[in-house]
This record gives C-alpha cells, structure tokens and sequence, in this order.
C-alpha cells in the first residue's frame, strides 16, 4: 500500500495527512470567505457526453469501465464539467462554489507524474462585468497561495477565437480552425492548406467532377466494392463538403498574416497592449476582444497587479482544456520544475451553454493543487 501522495512523501496517514489536511481547510476556509456554497460533485461520470468536453489531450488520459446499467462511465478527470452540470440543473444566480476531492488521469508509460491528486478548486458564475470578475479571481487565487514563490502566466482565448471569426472564408472553414484551435500542430496545417488553392489527386478529381455532374452513383458502381464502415450515403455527404471546399478561395494573406501575428504575440501585459490595439485596427474583428483584454488590464491594476510585469501570451491556454474560451492564467512554483502548476484556471461561458441546452451564464474558475503547494512550502512529513 503506497502512503505517498502527489509530490509529497506520507500524506495518507499521520503527520502528514494532517499536515494535508490542514492546508486543505485553510484554502476552503479562503474561498468560503469570498461566499462559496459547498458543492460535492460525483467521482464517477456518464463518459458519452462529458468526454467531449475536456478536448483530446484528456480524453485520451481518462480512466473509463463499462457499466451494465448506464453503459461508459469514467473517473472525473477534472471538477469543473460536472461543477456546470449541477449548476446548470438548479443552481441560483450569481453563484459561486467550492470543492475538494481527487481527480484521476492516466499518464504515459514512464512519467513520474501522478495518477492521482487532489484538487481545492472555486467556480463563479456571474452576469455582471466580466473583465472585473476575471480580475477578482485572479487577485483571489494569488492571496490563497499565500507566502509562496511562483511566477503568474495569462493568456486569452477570446483574442485567438476572434481572429478565426474574422477570416474572410466560409462558415465550415472557420469552424474547422475553431475546432483545430486547440491543437496546435492540426491547426497550422488547417491554415496553411486554406491559404491555397491545392490540386487534389487524379482519384479525388474524378471523384469531385462525377459529383458535381450528378453522377456519383455511377462513379463508386465502378470504384470496386466498398470496405470499412462508409457507405455510398457517408461518401456522397464527404464528397459535398469536399466540392463546397473546393469553391473557396485561399484565404487573404493579409488576414492570415495578422492571424500568425496574434498567435505569435507574448510579453509582459502592458508591452502587448498597443500591438494588440494596431493588430485591432488591422482586422476589426479583433476590437471587441482588444476591448475585453484593456478592461480586464485596468481592473488588474486596480486591484494592485503590476500588469507592467505580468506575463501575457495570446496563444497560452492552446494545449490545455478545450472548454476555456476567454480569460486563462496559471501559477507556476520558481525554481521547481518537479511540480506541475500550483494553480490554474480560466473563463468558460460557451461550456454553460452546451451543459445548460443552449441557457448559459457567463463563468469562470480556478483550482489549486494542494498536494503541489504544500511541496513548495516544504512537504508533508
């Protein structure tokens, strides 16, 4: 029986259970201070629709069995998607809750990291301002990591969704980027392939010309029997999206350019504050999102953040969560590089709306990794 916990020695059973658990308390006793209400997600979830939710990289990370009853179960991987879930089903307005309990995530074959850990985490859901309840939480979180070292990173995906939305292409085009937005690798070929105008294969080229002659049906009479799961339905429907693609013009270089620009952009906040305002004037798309990003700057320097050297990078956020779609911003301990973020959190309005059937609210969370922080501030034995 292992007595170790994540990223710290004991922390089962004795002192350093106690020692645990008392770092735990003072984090709950923080966030029910700031109004939270106790909330008590389950640990085992339906898999069918939640799994979706969390994006590839945790996906493929979750522990899922087959119940007889209620078919694919998994492990929560994370609090936050079945935090919306029992919000969604009668929670009042504003809201906000905190939890505490494990979360359980594979790993790859010789990782030293944990399958296991905790998290303490608090969710707000709230129509008023935005920028100055990002702000608030921010603020928020620093104070309850207390007399820590760590080093804040942000970002936000509201500047990058804006950028795809102002591409002059077609819907399915955007909503291709969209949806490759969080994968990095996907993405830039995505692009780089809407930015031309390519030559299909001699195979595709038939195929596309007896679709748009009507003659489909003849085409795959002849194209030999079928193998694998499509059937003459499934290639008819591919080979539509194929034709309408085909149509499209290469998207504008000038458009693109300030796209990989936006991608590209990082420094200290205030510094990528007159970028982001000309990147604005160059793709009118971008102002309301340049809007959001000032006003939350100035509501973190009202709340006494030096913005002047908090680190800001459009494309942070990009590899984590899919559900996160504005404000994001983690914690990180200086000088440990053992330790995964202390905390991290961020904005996820669209996330209400698809758990809520089309009746969202605005929020935003954050968790902390209690196990990690009390390692930093010098472990549990």
């Amino acid at each position: 029986m292992q007595t170790d916990r994540a990223y710290i020695s004991g922390g089962r059973l004795g002192d350093g259970l106690r020692a645990l658990q008392t770092e735990v308390g003072r984090l709950l006793v923080e966030f029910s201070g700031a109004g939270a209400e106790w909330l008590d997600p389950p640990a085992l979830l339906p898999a069918d629709v939640l799994i979706d939710l969390y994006g590839e990289d945790l996906r493929g990370r979750a522990y899922t069995t087959q119940d007889p009853e209620q078919g694919e179960m998994m492990l929560r991987p994370d609090f936050t998607v079945p935090v919306v879930q029992l919000h969604m089903k009668g929670g009042s307005e504003p809201a906000r809750y905190m939890y505490y309990g494990p979360v359980w995530r594979r790993q790859d074959a010789g990782s030293n990291r944990p399958n296991e850990y905790l998290q303490v985490g608090f969710e707000r859901f709230d129509r008023g301002d935005a920028a100055q309840i990002d702000a608030e939480l921010f603020v928020q979180m620093r104070h309850a990591l207390g007399n820590v070292n760590v080093q804040a990173a942000t970002g936000d995906m509201g500047i990058l969704r804006a950028a795809v939305e102002g591409l002059t292409t077609s819907p399915a085009r955007r909503a291709a980027l969209m949806r490759h937005l969080w994968r990095p690798v996907r993405f830039k070929h995505l692009l780089e392939r809407f930015s031309h105008k390519p030559k299909p294969s001699a195979a595709r080229s038939a195929m596309l010309d007896a679709a748009k002659a009507g003659k489909l049906d003849a085409f795959l009479a002849n194209a030999g029997p079928m193998i694998g799961l499509r059937d003459g339905d499934d290639i008819a429907a591919r080979a539509q999206i194929l034709l309408d693609d085909a149509t499209q013009p290469p998207l504008l270089a000038d458009e693109v350019a300030v796209l990989n620009e936006v991608l590209a952009l990082a420094g200290m906040m205030d510094a990528v504050a007159p970028k982001l305002d000309a990147l604005a004037d160059a793709m009118p798309a971008l102002r309301p999102a340049y809007s959001q990003f000032a006003t939350r700057a100035a509501a973190l320097r009202a709340a006494g953040v030096d913005t002047a050297h908090l680190p800001f990078e459009a494309s942070f956020g990009r590899t984590s969560l899919e559900y996160y779609d504005g404000f994001v911003f983690e914690f990180h301990a200086v000088g440990r590089d053992d330790l995964p973020q202390i905390a991290q959190g961020g904005r996820y309005d669209a996330l209400t709306a698809v758990l809520g059937g089309g009746q969202g609210i605005p929020a935003i969370g954050c968790i902390i990794r209690p196990e990690a922080l009390l390692a930093l501030k010098g472990g549990a034995t």
